[in-house]
Parts: structure tokens; C-alpha cells; sequence
């Protein structure tokens, strides 16, 4: 049986690393960022060991402890606090914790009080695997993300993905586009069929209708043998047209005949070959605007397009950012043999705010570079490429706190700007959230 634990802690970022690190060791593990979100948690699921921080937005983690012990008394705790607060973590030992561990946390000390609380088994506790994830697909690596602008996207797909609409795939360079079409695929009633996917931006326009359609050998110079075009080699799936804005005139006339047909003619072909496929395009460009100018057909363009999903930049969706680059980092550490556990907090707030102009394909190779550099267990601003480190902040803080009413408008106006998340609000006042928090309580805001 899988080892479970449940992190309760409010500084995302760090709970995500530690989710991460120990999904990698073989436990399940979920997280919360407060002590009624725990509660719940506690009492729908089977939890092994809770690793709760000392201080969190609604209660303290003692409270947490007492609650543990009167309703789920097998449940073991240990307590995360800062230096400051060791105090307080003696008295948790007291009231029954299982032990505590210091902040900043070191993962195989953790991993040692871990394995001295609760039975676990040798496999388990020496095994290297991927984060778990709850969506993920075929590829073992796959996420969606957590973000609003994520759960909206995915909705669309699966509610689209089911039927046999024409879905057009928009968004900027690098944002996943066929990661995307995959998982219409794959949620289709044709998931058991060929998923095929063709770059149109590179095929070469006299070899356009050969790649789409297949030729017969002969038909034209070169033509060695007989081809299978994309469309056959697709039947009964989904046909993938990446880039679909590159291709020419010429073939888009091609293209839209044989979609309004079903059929399509090998070159060369005296036969017709009737096709069955889905098909799911995508494009970086505004293909309206291309209509406008004349360079994209409308008819073929409806005929492409009776459903758009949108992927958003990788800047549009912080709350999965550090999702995506731990998971980029598991690959990279598979890829490379390494063991690399996470980033430093210094590297997640440069992560965080940067503008990431290649989206998620920019950051997968600056973390795989990093990987191949990194010496430590963890990854630093030493070993990112110059493009990060010497590209400012999109947004610096607000300001310096002050004493007085300015400190407390600060506080306020970052954390309305932040929609009352005290982690973000933290950062963009150039304070550590446990410092937020003692202001918070100083000056008696709610």
C-alpha cells in the first residue's frame, strides 16, 4: 500500500516542491493551505502522516494537532516552524506530535523523520518516480494545471472532445498546442484510432498534396514508391494540422476539397479513397486578420473552425508555473540521470516573474539546461541561462513597508491587489510571510 501524507501549508510554492519531491519517493501526497481545508481532507480520505506548518492563515498548527488527536488518533504529525518558533515545537511534542522538523526544511532529513514516524515500505522508500498527477494522459509527463485560465481550457476540451466538431487550437508559440490536441484525442470516441500530426509550416508546397493525400509510385520525380498520406494513415482517428496558417493557397484550396468531400486522390491515383477523420487544426497566427489581407480562404477557415480553444501564455497562468516547472524537472532529471530535488526560493521568484516569451517550450529547455549544470540539490540563478538573469522583473514590489498608516495602505492595497493570497502579497511587499503575518496581527488587519 501507498504511503500517504497530507501537507498543510500556505506558501504554494514551497508546498508544491515538497508535493513534488516526496511524490518522486513513491507516497501519495495532497496538500492544503489551511486548517479547515485539512480538516475536510482528514475526515473524506485515509491519511498516514500530516506535515503541518506552525502558522497558517485561519489557525495555528497547534490547533490542527489537538483536533488530530481527539477525531483521527493514529494519524501522525510533524510539525515544520522556522528557528524562531522551536519553542512552540516542544509544546507540540508535548501534546502528542510525532516531531518536528526546521525551516528551511532539508528533503532527507524530512524524508528520515518520515520513515522513523510511519511504516514504510523499503520500495517505497528508496523509489525515484514523476509526481502523480490527476490528469494525467498517455504521456507519463502530461499536466493541465490548476489555474482558473487551465480549468476553463480543459472544460472546453471535454466538452468538445467527445463529439466530431472541427476544433481550431490557438495560442502563442510554445504554449502546447498539441499537447492539447492529444487530449482531445484522447478523450474522443476515436482514442483507440491514429492520432496523426503534420507541421504545415514544413512542407515544402510541391510536396503538399503528397503529404496530405499520399501518391503512387511514379506519379512524380522521386516518388520511389507508393506514399500513405496523412489523411489514410489517420482513418478513424484525428488528423492534427499544426501551423495550419503556413500553407499556401494553392494547397488550402486542396485541403478544404478534400474536407468537403471526405474523399481524397493519391498523386498520381485514378482512385478516390473515402476518408473518416476528426479534425483538429491550430495556429500562432490571427488567421482573421489573414482572411483580411487574403492570404487565408473564410470558407476554409468555417470549415476548420466550428469550435476555438485558446491556450493562454505561460504568464497568464502563475498558479501553475512552478507545476510546470517541476514537472519539467523530473524530466529532466530522467532525461540526464540526475537527482536534482527542486529550485531555490531565489530561482522561483525570478521563475515567477519573468515573462517566459517562449512559454513552456522556453522553459523546459532553461530547466533542462540547468539540470545538466547544477552541482547542489538544488537548482540556482547560477546555473540559468543569461536571458533569465539579465531580463528585469515584469512587476516590482510595491514598495518598502514604512511605519504608520503607509504600512498598513501597503498592506492592504497588496493584498487586495492579490486577492487577499498573503504568499503573493508577501512577495510583492519585499517581506517574508511570516513577517506579513506578524503585521497583519500588529495592526489588526482581517
Amino acid at each position: 500500500m501507498q504511503p500517504s501524507i497530507l501537507i498543510v501549508e500556505d506558501d504554494v510554492t514551497f508546498s508544491l516542491m515538497l508535493k513534488t519531491w516526496l511524490g518522486r519517493k513513491g507516497f501519495r501526497v495532497e496538500s492544503q493551505t489551511s486548517v479547515s481545508d485539512a480538516q475536510k481532507s482528514l475526515d473524506s480520505q485515509a491519511f498516514q502522516l500530516v506535515l503541518s506548518d506552525l502558522r497558517l492563515p485561519d489557525r495555528d498548527g497547534i490547533e490542527l494537532l489537538k483536533w488530530l488527536k481527539e477525531t483521527h488518533p493514529d494519524v501522525a504529525l510533524i510539525m515544520m516552524t522556522s528557528y524562531a518558533d522551536i519553542h512552540t515545537a516542544v509544546q507540540a511534542i508535548k501534546l502528542g506530535a510525532s516531531d518536528y522538523i526546521s525551516k528551511p526544511v532539508n528533503p532527507e532529513e524530512l524524508l528520515t523523520k518520515i520513515k522513523e514516524t510511519i511504516q514504510v515500505p523499503e520500495a517505497t522508500a528508496h523509489k525515484s518516480m514523476k509526481a502523480p498527477s490527476a490528469n494525467a494522459s498517455s504521456n507519463p509527463y502530461y499536466i493541465e494545471g490548476v489555474s482558473q485560465a487551465a480549468v476553463s481550457m480543459y472544460e472546453h476540451v471535454r466538452l468538445v472532445a467527445p463529439t466530431d466538431m472541427s476544433v481550431l487550437i490557438t495560442g502563442s508559440s510554445g504554449t502546447g498546442k498539441e499537447y492539447v490536441a492529444r487530449r482531445i484525442h484522447e478523450q474522443s470516441n476515436r482514442a483507440n484510432a491514429p492520432f496523426v500530426a503534420v507541421d504545415c509550416g514544413a512542407i515544402p508546397k510541391d510536396l503538399a498534396a503528397s503529404e496530405f493525400f499520399g501518391h503512387v509510385k511514379g506519379s512524380f520525380t522521386g516518388a520511389i514508391d507508393n506514399k500513405v498520406g496523412a489523411f489514410v494513415a489517420a482513418q478513424g482517428g484525428t488528423i492534427f494540422l499544426d501551423e495550419i496558417g503556413n500553407l499556401t493557397y494553392e494547397v488550402q484550396v486542396q485541403l478544404l476539397r478534400a474536407l468537403q468531400e471526405r474523399k481524397v486522390r493519391p498523386v498520381g491515383s485514378n482512385q478516390e479513397i473515402t476518408i473518416n477523420v476528426r479534425l483538429v487544426s491550430a495556429t500562432n497566427e490571427n488567421l482573421r486578420q489573414a482572411i483580411d489581407k487574403g492570404d487565408f480562404r473564410e470558407d476554409l477557415y468555417h470549415r476548420i473552425n466550428e469550435f476555438t480553444i485558446r491556450i493562454p501564455d505561460l504568464c497568464e497562468r502563475q498558479e501553475d508555473l512552478m507545476l510546470f516547472a517541476n514537472n519539467f524537472l523530473d524530466q529532466a532529471n530522467a532525461e540526464l540521470k540526475k537527482d536534482i530535488i527542486g529550485f531555490d526560493a531565489e530561482t522561483i521568484r525570478l521563475f515567477q516573474s519573468y515573462s517566459w516569451p517562449g512559454n513552456l517550450r522556453q522553459m523546459k529547455n532553461v530547466i533542462k539546461y540547468a539540470t545538466l549544470l547544477a552541482k547542489g540539490r538544488f537548482i540556482t540563478c547560477a546555473e540559468l541561462p543569461d536571458e533569465l538573469r539579465e531580463t528585469p522583473k515584469v512587476k516590482q514590489p510595491v514598495a518598502q513597508l514604512r511605519d504608520g498608516n503607509h504600512e498598513i495602505d501597503l498592506i492592504r492595497k497588496a493584498l487586495q491587489e492579490c486577492g487577499n493570497n498573503k504568499t503573493k502579497a508577501a512577495q510583492m511587499l519585499g517581506i517574508d510571510r511570516k513577517t506579513l503575518y506578524n503585521k497583519l496581527k500588529l495592526y489588526q488587519i482581517e
